[in-house]
């Protein structure tokens, strides 16, 4: 059960107040209050650096003029040696400032290749179960503009589609837990303002700096990009404007999961009719990528390639039988069954 809210605000500290007066960081806040609409408590994730420390006070002031519990969650990686000590130092500067963070660590085996994509997994499942745990619905993370821009790029080098290049949203859903990312439309360097102005203080991640990361690489092109006139106000817009195309394929994917396939709750199966796979090439993908999400119960879809060979073979009728992210997925006359493997 969620925490709800008790309908009570509470007062701000003298020491927030006075820095939520400041001209800039009133009309930062002003923003990111009309762009949510949260009302029951929330986990706020903290990594350290500049973008999630403003959103702890951007957070925590909503929380306290709603009357809501906010829980912030610092996550220790064990990546970096000093690691633990960054976390015990934003947790105490974080206290300073009326605001009790808890650090969440992740133990055991870590890995010596994808690092970056498997800590990513990670975080998100020590979030969700501690969210889950403590019973709250809604996590925010500091993603801003300029990870917006990055992920544009990361997936379009990848060869994603459009899906993959929009992916990055204000609100996802993973494992159950509404992932919202109100920080998306704000600059970076407004974020580091804040940081500076309310906390003096961020973690400085030299891995940031480190071009064996695509991420990294990525994020110094955009720079060069941007100092050779790469206009950032266009490039949102152009996000913008495919993410109404996407709204609208997801219209028909929903569609086409409503009329033409059924979910048992009891076998933990979807069962998928003929029609289901005579639709636009993009509305089977998802459709039938959705469901395998759903049935293997997995943070991501599994790999576009994957998918289409499978569908290509059914199409064909030439499929039988396949296990494709944690699903058994077999044709059984005229219809193509998906069950949960093992």
């Amino acid at each position: 059960m969620s925490l709800k809210n008790s309908s009570v605000k509470i007062k701000i500290p003298k020491l927030l107040q006075k820095k939520l007066n400041n001209k800039k960081v009133n009309k930062i806040y002003k923003r990111f209050e009309r762009s949510i609409n949260i009302n029951e408590s929330f986990g706020v994730a903290v990594s350290g650096g500049p973008d999630s420390l403003a959103l702890v006070f951007l957070t925590k002031i909503y929380a306290l003029k709603k009357g809501l519990k906010a829980f912030f969650f610092i996550v220790d990686h064990k990546l970096r040696s000093e690691s633990t000590k960054e976390a015990l130092k934003v947790k105490k500067i974080l206290k300073k400032n009326y605001i009790n963070a808890e650090i969440l660590t992740w133990r055991g085996k870590k890995p010596i290749k994808n690092i970056q994509s498997i800590a990513r997994k990670k975080r998100y499942e020590l979030l969700s179960q501690r969210c889950k745990k403590i019973g709250i619905n809604y996590i925010f993370l500091g993603h801003h503009q300029n990870d917006l821009f990055e992920n544009f790029f990361i997936r379009f080098l990848r060869g994603s589609g459009l899906k993959g290049l929009i992916s990055l949203g204000k609100i996802n859903r993973i494992n159950n837990l509404n992932i919202l990312r109100p920080l998306l439309d704000e600059k970076k360097k407004d974020l580091i303002f804040i940081s500076n102005f309310i906390f003096n203080f961020y973690v400085k991640d030299p891995t940031n700096y480190n071009e064996k990361f695509q991420r990294i690489r990525v994020r110094n092109l955009l720079e060069q990009l941007e100092n050779n006139g790469l206009d950032n106000k266009k490039f949102a817009k152009t996000i913008k404007n495919l993410r109404y195309s996407d709204d609208v394929i997801e219209y028909y994917v929903r569609k086409n999961l409503l009329k033409n396939s059924f979910f048992s709750k009891k076998k933990r199966q979807i069962i998928v009719n003929d029609e289901f796979f005579n639709q636009p090439d993009e509305v089977i993908f998802r459709s039938f990528s959705d469901s395998i999400k759903k049935i293997g119960n997995n943070y991501y879809r599994p790999r576009g390639k994957k998918i289409e060979r499978i569908i290509h073979e059914i199409n064909k009728g030439t499929f039988f039988k396949a296990t494709l992210g944690g699903c058994i997925i077999e044709k059984v006359s005229q219809t193509v069954i998906i069950s949960k493997e093992g």
